[in-house]
């Protein structure tokens, strides 16, 4: 595990035809100075796996609109009426899972499980062309576990081994795509002294991570501002 010192160097191994998992929930719970690292690359036609794609001009947004994102898969794309506009013009894919889909195809992908039969979506669009399966009389839909090249994610604490403890709803997605990926970067308001976690507060142990950085932006009730 590495303490990055700039988002740059912790991105250093992200290119191009990649998928990668990124935390949050609109804007809350991303990490923000990450995503705007992944603007300043010079990557195109990426998979992002994300509850949605940030806002108009915000957050995931921003890569959005400089057509960096070929196919998108997630759950809550009408929080960023630019994602409907791509698609109309056919700039992008979409894959829309139902939350808790997406949720436990993500935790499987993390768990080493290939897919899982669900009842939700069955008899729907979004069971098409899926495989149904009869269980106890009843019709279930199959899922295929997903996993990504790398996931950057957002927690409120590291420490210098990579133990992550996270703030209340801003928790969210970033637990469980820690565990999915090959590469996992994660955004942190603070880096402690191992020890100064309580062992059981951690909720993502260190052996997940790959590297940390200190957030240099930070979503408050007035918008996304600069870390000092």
């Amino acid at each position: 595990m590495e303490i990055f010192k700039t988002a740059k160097e912790a991105l250093a191994i992200v290119q191009s035809d990649q998928t990668i998992m990124v935390g949050g929930f609109g804007l809350v719970g991303a990490p923000l100075t990450l995503i705007d690292e992944l603007v300043e690359l010079n990557i195109k036609d990426l998979t992002i796996i994300s509850n949605n794609l940030g806002e108009q001009g915000k957050g995931l947004g921003k890569l959005l609109q400089q057509r960096k994102v070929k196919k998108a898969i997630g759950s809550y794309f009408t929080s960023n009426r630019d994602v409907g506009e791509a698609y109309q013009r056919g700039e992008i894919e979409i894959e829309l899972l139902p939350q808790g889909t997406l949720a436990e195809s993500i935790r499987a992908g993390g768990a080493g499980i290939g897919g899982y039969y669900t009842k939700t979506s069955v008899g729907t669009d979004l069971a098409k062309e899926k495989e149904i399966k009869m269980i106890d009389g009843e019709a279930y839909v199959f899922e295929k576990a997903l996993k990504a090249d790398v996931a950057i994610i957002r927690a409120h604490k590291a420490d210098t081994m990579g133990n992550l403890i996270y703030y209340k709803t801003a928790r969210n997605f970033n637990p469980i795509m820690a565990t999915a990926a090959k590469y996992v970067v994660a955004e942190v308001d603070e880096i402690v002294e191992v020890g100064q976690l309580k062992s059981d507060e951690i909720v993502t142990p260190h052996l997940f991570i790959d590297g940390v950085i200190v957030a240099k932006k930070v979503l408050t009730k007035d918008g996304v501002v600069e870390n000092d």
